[in-house]
């Protein structure tokens, strides 16, 4: 038997309040909803960044990233290698250090 999409489009058991309509989290659930399809920076624990279209989280605090790029952390071997596409990238929520969201017209090209 398979599992019903979400309003937003990503899987889910139902469990939780976020999760129904209406649930105890409202205010949460509408921060989530403003961020969807905005360009977050995820920097993860290996050091390495990726860029890219919110598209859904789950209570693990696992991200979808849609439109998604890989920035590598800058060595001394690689001073400012250009980014990897990556396309649709799902990020383990236990591996994201920080999340920040790209102001509206920056270009993801110009990371440093």
């Amino acid at each position: 038997m398979a599992e019903a999409a979400g309003e937003n489009g990503c899987g889910g058991r139902g469990r939780g309040p976020a999760q129904t309509p209406g649930g105890g989290h409202p205010r949460a659930r509408r921060r989530l909803e403003a961020l969807l399809n905005r360009s977050l920076r995820i920097r993860m624990s290996d050091g390495r960044t990726l860029v890219g279209a919110f598209l859904c989280t789950d209570r693990d605090a696992n991200v979808i990233l849609g439109s998604a790029q890989e920035f590598l952390k800058a060595s001394d071997s690689f001073p400012g290698s250009e980014p990897r596409v990556l396309g649709l990238a799902m990020v383990p929520g236990h591996h994201i250090v920080s999340i920040e969201v790209e102001r509206e017209g920056a270009a993801a090209a110009l990371y440093p």
